[in-house]
């Protein structure tokens, strides 16, 4: 196969944090739920909150995010080729050890 590939990646830490939150679990806390309503509803009586998807929020550690460019037959290899890729740039450490590819694109 002819063309390249676009790799990004980020280093994953045994410290990071990584939560998924609906948002009715969210306005069911009653210190958010005051928050709320005291910001856009300041004064206001018989004020509910609720939700008509079961939309989600993500708290997760921000990352940087590194690419690196490969050849399309390498494509089996992503993985370790982003590991050497990791270590030739001396970023993998003591507890940031693991690899997380987050995007792979093909380029002409």
């Amino acid at each position: 196969m002819d063309g390249k590939i676009m790799v990004t990646y980020k280093i994953v830490c045994k410290n990071d944090f990584n939560l998924e939150l609906s948002i009715e679990k969210l306005l069911s806390n009653e210190k958010i739920a005051r928050a709320i309503k005291n910001e856009f509803a300041k004064g206001v009586r018989n004020i509910e909150l609720f939700t008509k998807e079961n939309s989600k929020i993500f708290i997760e550690t921000k990352k940087e995010l590194y690419q690196f460019e490969v050849n399309k037959d390498d494509f089996a290899d992503l993985i370790s080729l982003a590991e050497e890729d990791a270590t030739a740039r001396k970023l993998v450490k003591k507890d940031c050890s693991y690899i997380e590819l987050v995007d792979i694109q093909t380029t002409n």
